[in-house]
């Protein structure tokens, strides 16, 4: 055997194909400079208002609070909507878990609902089958898979027929739109992600959009460790270090025990049973190299090992 072989014979590239690097236009380093020069370290400042500022003029929302994570700002969003332990919370299943994770963190149950083919999203055929099953949910957690929106317009008109809140996992969104409209504008409480693999990088950071001026209110105290108004270190309850910091602005001008139920085309899942059109795209998709710096014999390489699975 070679020694680059592994025991299947597969031999790895010499080079790695990169999935979907960031990509850098030269001024990244001078705003950089430019946080530490004018000391805006923190997570105050000018360069926290400008970039939400930006986020809100993009996007057609209101507010917006920058945090640490997209994470950190589902967990906002999760904790805005009152969720509270054991209540069951609709997620779609094909995902990332950082959006179940924030449910779990306030002691929800995350129950999938199981995806359709056309947009690779919650399928709302499967939604209504679970307010059947489970009319006391009144919040939904939906995410927009590889940027493409999911079937939004029936989605709404299930989650206000049962007077539901959506929020909106726009984390691989930003800029993406439905019937015109951006992404992250359709939910109560909405996120997106800065990390190093979105469509606009920071390294990591996430952000909070909402239309809501108490609940943005509520997460910039929440999010600095619920510090109150006062001359001294003064808080009144249940704070959060997930502040944005001034330094990753201008870069891009805990997991507890899961129970999970299933839902897939009306049928409830036993003992975490796969959802059936979910994990049939998981088990025949294909994710392929989208870098934008590709080289044309890159591309080339990915073609023929494309091409050589069907012949």
């Amino acid at each position: 055997m070679n020694k680059r072989e592994d025991q299947d014979g597969i031999v790895p590239f010499a080079s790695k194909i990169w999935l979907s690097s960031p990509t850098m236009h030269g001024d990244e380093i001078k705003y950089i400079i430019e946080a530490y020069e004018s000391n805006w370290m923190s997570t105050v400042g000018k360069n926290i208002n400008e970039v939400e500022h930006l986020a809100c003029e993009k996007i057609g929302c209101r507010y917006a609070v920058a945090l640490s994570a997209g994470t950190a700002a589902l967990h906002m969003a999760v904790r805005l909507a009152g969720v509270k332990p054991v209540d069951k919370i609709f997620c779609s299943d094909m995902t990332f878990d950082a959006k179940v994770n924030p449910v779990v963190y306030e002691g929800g149950v995350p129950v999938f609902i199981d995806t359709e083919y056309d947009t690779w999203n919650m399928d709302p055929v499967a939604l209504e089958k679970a307010f059947e099953m489970y009319p006391e949910v009144k919040v939904v957690v939906v995410a927009h898979l590889y940027g493409t929106s999911g079937k939004i317009d029936e989605i709404r008109a299930i989650c206000r027929e049962h007077h539901a809140i959506i929020i909106e996992d726009a984390a691989e969104s930003l800029g993406a739109s439905y019937k015109g409209v951006q992404i992250g504008t359709f939910g109560s409480y909405n996120a997106i992600s800065f990390n190093g693999n979105k469509i606009i990088t920071g390294s990591s950071g996430g952000m909070l959009l909402t239309d809501d001026l108490e609940a943005a209110n509520k997460v910039r105290k929440w999010s600095t460790q619920s510090r109150e108004n006062a001359p001294w270190y003064q808080h009144e309850e249940l704070g959060y270090n997930y502040r944005m910091n001034g330094v990753v602005t201008r870069e891009g001008d805990g997991r507890g025990k899961m129970n999970a139920y299933y839902i897939a085309g009306g049928v409830k899942g036993k003992d975490g049973k796969p959802l059936d059109v979910g994990m049939d795209i998981f088990q025949r998709g294909l994710c392929l190299p989208s870098d934008n710096k590709m080289t044309v014999e890159e591309q080339d390489t990915v073609i023929e090992i494309v091409r050589a699975c069907f012949e």
